[in-house]
């Protein structure tokens, strides 16, 4: 007969742990008290906290969530008289290579022609917004908006 081979004349007998969280006794492995220990509860985050002592502003009108709209951005008139010569065409892209707009969260923005400046020369336009002043400048100039 080996070691292994022994068998025990009476059986072990494990007492079974009543109540007090299973097996695992006392705080039942969770190691706190409060509302660490306690189930179902997170511990609140703390931005919700700052966001709690905001004032907030009373009524529907002032308050109300919506995506703001996005407003074109300015260009001047003296400054495409600058870069571009006669008969060139004017595209959003194109005064993004210029470097005249910048891209809003990646996207180009709408692109609004002011009249700031003066304009000599005829230039073709496309996708874009302009002042009331502006669009008669280009159009004496002989330009066209498209």
């Amino acid at each position: 007969m080996q070691y292994h081979q022994l068998k025990r004349k009476t059986k072990r007998i494990r007492s079974v742990q009543v109540g007090r969280g299973g097996k695992r006794g006392k705080t039942s492995g969770r190691g706190h008290k409060g509302q660490k220990a306690r189930a179902g509860t997170r511990i609140r985050p703390e931005f919700r906290d700052v966001i709690k002592s905001i004032p907030k502003l009373r009524g529907r009108g002032v308050n109300y969530n919506k995506p703001t709209k996005a407003s074109a951005k300015t260009v001047a008139l003296g400054d495409l008289s600058d870069l571009f010569k006669k008969g060139d065409k004017i595209t959003p892209n194109v005064l993004f290579e210029k470097g005249l707009v910048r891209k809003v969260g990646g996207k180009l923005p709408k692109v609004k022609i002011v009249s700031s400046g003066e304009i000599k020369i005829p230039l073709i336009f496309r996708n874009c917004l302009f002042s009331e002043t502006a669009r008669k400048a280009v159009t004496e100039a002989g330009g066209e908006i498209k």
